[in-house]
């Protein structure tokens, strides 16, 4: 864990304000999301007040070029030196929406360290290196704020921080990713490709010019990351974390699942495991999953997001919405900085990163999955048997076999029952060494809860 350097006292950063002393805000971008919040600020300005219990003030707005024409902004407002904006007297609370990680991270530690307390929207940056801004925000005792980070408006930080902070967690599961989302959703439903539907997500903005970090699982594994974080009181990187995308799911694996009354998700799957000697660890991962038609993350189209949590005393939880945007985004943003800025007129602070019991994180190989196998073999008497001993060998039971006829070759899906991803995944290898097997065609994880 790293440890920066602060000579700013604990009590420094929120001792409260004058009646009738505005908290000075700087903004840091000023894009889709930055813009959005400006606007909102200055719609509802005097709601806001009321719910903060004292006024606001934007006092700057950090952005690249000044040149470029940014609207209602006022020009004396506009600068393209962020690092001196932050460290400003007259500035108490910074919100970040540039996005990128190391030029936001050097100016949300400087912040930090100069006792102002901060809001961001920055996924990549709080998963690489949460731990780090957590601890500057500790020393300074002033907020670290990031809800719109994970699911834009969808309130799933605030509920592991606080609704569920005396609750044991021991699943956290869903869709973050919006794009992927679209995607395996439209495929679901029309039967088209996956090079089409994300042609069309790119054709109405759901998908960026490169799509890479959305579709490959990035963007998702981020958000894992800062979900497990929470949820299990363990610092989990995103390095921390198994990443597989969609760009292989095919059309017939579309069908495939629509067969066997179920669905392909995009999931981050976030879970609290054991071994056999009762030792717990922490697993996330984010993969395609096969996952029963009947369950409520199967029912979650377009672009939509949710997360579904299980807890030991409150049972089954499910936060839906729109988790991404401008607008969403902006609500979560702007849901931060009322909560940041309510502690900077009253005093106090809201409750930090905890990470006190410190689990380890599991290799992925031993971690208990499923597995949905759909290969090619060669249509003779004796190949089931043969490769029946492959998943025998390595201990793992068969839930279902099925078996097409193809002419001079056969389909056969296999399901297995739960067992360690490295047991599974060494099976496949072997089966696609064997002269029986002409192709393993798609290898999918089912949902276990």
């Amino acid at each position: 864990m790293s440890t920066q350097n602060s000579n700013i006292p604990s009590s420094a950063g929120n001792s409260g304000k004058a009646p009738g002393e505005a908290v000075g805000i700087a903004i840091l971008g000023h894009g889709t999301v930055g813009r959005e919040v400006l606007r909102l600020m200055e719609e509802h300005r005097d709601a806001l007040e009321h719910r903060i219990g004292g006024p606001i003030e934007v006092r700057g707005v950090a952005v690249s070029d000044k040149e470029k024409h940014r609207g209602s902004v006022p020009e004396e407002l506009l600068t393209d030196d962020a690092m001196t904006l932050i460290q400003r007297d007259d500035i108490d609370l910074v919100v970040e929406v540039i996005g990128g990680i190391d030029y936001p991270r050097r100016l949300l530690l400087t912040a930090l360290q100069a006792g102002k307390s901060v809001v961001t929207a920055n996924k990549a940056l709080v998963a690489a290196h949460a731990d780090e801004l957590a601890e500057a925000a500790d020393r300074a005792n002033v907020d670290l704020y990031f809800e719109a980070a994970v699911a834009a408006a969808i309130p799933v930080v605030g509920m592991l921080r606080r609704s569920l902070a005396g609750d044991q967690i021991e699943l956290v599961s869903g869709i973050v990713n919006g794009t992927t989302n679209f995607i395996l959703d439209a495929m679901d439903s029309t039967g088209a490709s996956y090079d089409d539907m994300l042609k069309e997500a790119m054709a109405l903005g759901y998908a960026e010019a490169d799509p890479t970090a959305d579709v490959e699982g990035h963007d998702a594994a981020s958000k894992a990351a800062i979900l497990a974080s929470l949820a299990f009181h363990t610092r989990v990187n995103y390095d921390d974390v198994y990443c597989e995308g969609i760009s292989h799911i095919t059309a017939e694996d579309i069908a495939a699942a629509k067969a066997a009354g179920q669905t392909i998700k995009l999931l981050a799957i976030c879970q609290r495991i054991s071994d056999e000697s009762g030792q717990e660890y922490v697993s996330a991962r984010v993969h395609p999953t096969l996952i029963s038609r009947d369950h409520p993350l199967a029912s979650v189209d377009k672009s939509y997001n949710a997360v579904f949590v299980e807890a030991e005393a409150a049972g089954r939880l499910m936060f839906y919405g729109n988790g991404a945007g401008g607008d969403p985004t902006a609500s979560a943003v702007l849901g931060d900085i009322v909560g940041a800025a309510r502690n900077k007129v009253h005093g106090g602070r809201a409750p930090g990163e905890n990470t006190y019991a410190n689990l380890p994180v599991a290799d992925f190989g031993q971690v208990p999955t499923r597995y949905h196998i759909d290969m090619e073999v060669v249509d003779k008497v004796g190949v089931l048997a043969e490769l029946a001993t492959f998943f025998a060998e390595r201990g793992i039971s068969l839930r279902t076999v099925r078996q097409e006829e193809r002419g001079g070759h056969a389909r056969l899906i296999v399901v297995t029952h739960t067992a360690l991803e490295a047991d599974l995944a060494q099976c496949v290898e072997r089966l696609k060494e064997s002269t029986s097997v002409k192709a393993v065609k798609s290898v999918l994880r089912l949902y276990s809860e």
